[in-house]
């Protein structure tokens, strides 16, 4: 069993969500199943049909977030520190052609959020800058071209 990378705000989240799903949203889906059986014939009668396929789903997504639950490996950010940028480190980027700074956090490949500046450790982007300290450049390719950056400062928040 592949175990990946995570931090605790991650495991945080995908733990509140499997709780979400087994405490709510499947009793639920359970209710309306019974409801609907209430209505009579079960092969016209569209709620239950909506409702048993609601049923699939989410327990298709239980199953889902109980193996990335089992294996994570959860890493304390706060506890790291260095120079080097690793998994969990959030870094400062300035983009050598425009001078545009950015921020992004290394996380795991479930937990990235681009909109938040949360990136993938399997992104191009984090595997250019895995080992990389202050100062350095980084060249990603994009779909846009290949871009620059330079790393301009590297934190463990």
């Amino acid at each position: 069993m592949e175990k990946f990378p995570m931090t605790v705000t991650g495991y945080q989240k995908l733990e509140e969500e499997l709780r979400r799903l087994k405490h709510e949203e499947r009793p639920a889906v359970i209710a309306a199943i019974s409801e609907a059986r209430g209505h009579g014939d079960l092969s016209e009668n569209a709620e239950y049909h909506a409702a048993k396929e609601r049923q699939g789903w989410i327990e298709g997504q239980i199953r889902e977030l109980e193996d990335r639950f089992n294996r994570a490996q959860v890493i304390d950010v706060g506890k790291l520190s260095g120079k080097s940028v690793v998994f969990g480190a959030t870094v400062t980027l300035i983009d050598e052609e425009t001078e545009q700074k950015k921020k992004v956090q290394i996380v795991g490949e479930f937990e990235s959020d681009v909109k938040l500046g949360r990136i993938s450790i399997a992104s191009p982007l984090a595997r250019a800058m895995i080992g990389k300290t202050k100062g350095d450049t980084v060249e990603v390719s994009a779909p846009g071209g290949a871009r620059s950056y330079e790393i301009a400062k590297v934190e463990f928040v």
